[in-house]
């Protein structure tokens, strides 16, 4: 290979068949032909990724074959839930099922790598691409990030139904600071290394393919030059062997955050710090200026080189370039069943006095709003090769649904205009019904990238409109629909029942309707905090505590002057139509043996009518330790099917890991104490049930004890 052939490698364009970045790749067949392309995004079809493939393998001298990127984050053809849905879900398998489903609908039209999952840690609802990732947890997000990465790659790459899955942003993107997307992050390596990296670690150990850099600095280091990172806790600490590919345009962008004179710098930054593929940017182009001016070595482009086209060998591309195009295959009908079952499992009931499920002796039905009958929101940002038109929304399946009575229907006002003309007929056509179903919230392009929020509340007239309709007088169910919690805490308050639809894919508007209508027990769960107010953010449930935690009586203690600490809604939660019961609670042993686990059991009963399935979370709080631990920690959750009067006794397994912490030099380390154990449906504090476990003393050296003094005396 030619030094130009191997710059080639290392240089990842875009077709241009969706948009995704600021600027496009120029004429992509003819660079291609030249051998100045390894890998292409945006296109997907049989026809058109023949054309590129056979330009690489036919008509370029080296002859090497290309791969094929696109973002297939919930789906390609068959929309899934949008991540930050589908996690309240909290069921690895099910994860595993959609990203699955979509690696075959992607690879059956040339698709040979996605860039996903998105492993952001996110607590700041602001950011538009907390939609994209898990949540708030890192052990959420971490076997959110190992179930995704199976269902994408399946048995192995060399399957022709299996496409790369790219873990992103590396790391830290979701703290950037106010919110804005792209902007610095500034945190101690205690947040990043507790917090934000435990997801990239997972994703390593599950033979995630490529790895993407984050376009932020992080304490003034842009990923895509931080080699302490990438070449050393990444491939030189975890292992990783895989290609780690820039997001786009974001080395280019290296000589705008100040860290590189000209777009020659900046290629050599990048390459140095470890990142193979340059996506759209064009600076790897430039790499052979580079060599000229001492900047990079050859063997620093051979080494990205070797790792590119050892990608393409385990894709099975260097054996067979068209494999993923041959045969042609039908879609699964099982898929669209699975996107309904995906979205009934993620939707939340956030509050309900009473009014849910809809009874049978109500005749007028009433369903207001600009999301009510909006299909293309339905699908959620990042949508890939989706079809609005197949997208069910609200209106549509309730008006499949609802036999027993008259349906209304007006649209108020659209979601983000000034126009507030239709409001006074909304309200008109809602005082002559039962009961209102009154849905808002965000379009689809308001959440995910670029799409940050100073203000994440209801855009538009929409918050005119709902107090319109909640003064008209039935009761009203309010079904919002966003890709964020939404600041809407009044509204909230004065519904008599409240959903958290999210953006739910092709099936919206059937599993709402079955939510509705109780033809499902609603079972999804918050994996996020819900504030109560913008002045609340960054606000998650795993925080230390204060030398002065808050008390009403003490002015001088951690509060405002204005709004309580705690959130709207916590971590976890999520309503039911049955009644769930926690007793019992018992450790077995209570002092931990390190040979042996500790049994955590408790006895979860529905007391309830109807079939339930309810997620039990257990947290832990190391009590006193040489580093101030959380006052909660999720340190394993599981899930639990009751039929109406069942009691089950569910248990969890605790061994040394889940006691480790990383101590003032961030060695993963375990002390002896009491540990204060804590299960429950969410992540109230105060609801949950309590038991401690005891470490003994004896399990812990007298160095490792004389160590520890040592730290806290400083």
């Amino acid at each position: 290979m030619t030094v130009g052939e191997k710059v080639g490698q290392l240089n990842l364009v875009t077709a241009g068949q969706i948009v995704t970045g600021p600027s496009g790749s120029g004429d992509v067949l003819a660079n291609i032909r030249a051998g100045n392309v390894g890998g292409v995004f945006n296109i997907w079809g049989r026809e058109s990724v023949a054309a590129m493939q056979r330009a690489a393998v036919e008509e370029s001298r080296l002859g090497a074959p290309l791969f094929f990127g696109l973002d297939v984050l919930h789906g390609f053809r068959t929309i899934f839930p949008v991540p930050l849905a589908e996690a309240g879900a909290f069921d690895p398998y099910l994860w595993e099922e959609t990203a699955r489903a979509a690696a075959e609908e992607a690879a059956a039209e040339g698709i040979d790598l996605t860039f996903a999952p998105m492993l952001d840690v996110c607590r700041d609802p602001r950011w538009g691409r907390i939609v994209e990732g898990a949540g708030e947890d890192p052990l959420v997000a971490a076997k959110f990030a190992q179930a995704k990465i199976r269902g994408f790659q399946g048995s192995g790459l060399s399957s022709r139904v299996a496409i790369a899955a790219t873990g992103k942003h590396f790391c830290g993107g979701g703290a950037a600071q106010a919110g804005r997307d792209y902007a610095a992050v500034d945190m101690s390596d205690r947040e990043l290394h507790e917090t934000y990296l435990p997801p990239f670690a997972a994703a390593v150990a599950a033979g995630c393919a490529a790895i993407m850099p984050a376009f932020n600095s992080l304490a003034g280091i842009p990923l895509t030059a931080h080699g302490a990172l990438i070449n050393g806790w990444l491939r030189e600490k975890h292992g990783f062997d895989g290609v780690v590919i820039s997001d786009y345009t974001a080395i280019v962008e290296l000589v705008q955050h100040g860290v590189a004179a000209d777009e020659v710098e900046a290629a050599a930054l990048a390459l140095k710090a470890g990142v193979d593929m340059d996506m759209v940017s064009g600076c790897y182009l430039r790499l052979p200026e580079a060599l000229s001016r001492g900047l990079v070595a050859e063997a620093d482009i051979d080494a990205a080189v070797r790792r590119v086209l050892a990608l393409k060998e385990k894709l099975g591309l260097l054996v067979d370039p068209t494999l993923r195009l041959t045969p042609a295959r039908s879609p699964h009908k099982r898929w669209n069943e699975l996107a309904l079952d995906a979205a009934r499992r993620s939707v939340v009931l956030l509050t309900n006095r009473g009014v849910l499920p809809l009874a049978a002796n109500i005749r007028r039905l009433a369903v207001i709003g600009p999301l009510a009958d909006a299909s293309a929101e339905m699908l959620g940002p990042w949508s890939a090769a989706g079809d609005p038109a197949k997208a069910v929304t609200t209106l549509h399946a309730l008006r499949a649904a609802w036999t027993q009575g008259e349906l209304l229907h007006h649209r108020g006002v659209d979601i983000e205009s000034d126009d507030a003309s239709g409001i006074d007929a909304a309200r008109a056509l809602c005082a002559t019904a039962d009961v209102v179903v009154l849905c808002l919230g965000e379009s689809a392009g308001m959440s995910g990238e670029a799409a940050s929020r100073a203000m994440p509340g209801l855009p538009g007239r929409q918050r005119e409109l709902a107090e319109a309709v909640l003064s008209a007088g039935p009761p009203v169910v309010l079904v919002l629909s966003a890709g964020r919690p939404l600041m809407v805490a009044n509204l909230i308050e004065q519904a008599a029942a409240v959903v958290a639809s999210w953006q739910l894919g092709d099936r919206a508007g059937d599993a709402i309707a079955d939510l509705l209508l109780g033809r499902i027990n609603p079972s999804g769960r918050l994996a996020v905090t819900w504030p109560r107010e913008i002045g609340q953010i960054p606000i998650h449930y795993a925080q230390r505590s204060t030398g002065r935690p808050p008390q009403s009586t003490d002015p001088f203690t951690s509060k405002y002057l204005d709004a309580p600490n705690d959130p709207l809604f916590p971590f976890g939660h999520g309503l039911s139509f049955a009644s769930v019961s926690l007793k019992n609670l018992r450790a077995t042993p209570a002092e931990f043996d390190e040979g042996a686990p500790v049994r955590i059991e408790i006895d979860v009963s529905n007391n309830g009518k109807v079939a339930t399935e309810e997620t039990i979370f257990l947290f832990l709080h190391d009590i006193v330790a040489s580093v101030a631990r959380p006052m909660m920690e999720l340190k394993e959750w599981t899930k639990v099917t009751l039929q109406p009067g069942e009691t089950r006794t569910v248990f969890f397994l605790l061994d040394g890991k889940h006691f480790e912490f990383l101590d003032r030099t961030l060695v993963p380390v375990v002390e002896a104490g009491d540990f204060e154990v804590m299960v429950g449906v969410n992540a109230d504090s105060n609801s949950a049930l309590r038991t401690r476990i005891r470490l003994p003393a004896a399990a812990i050296s007298a160095r490792d004890r004389s160590d520890r003094i040592s730290s806290i005396q400083g």
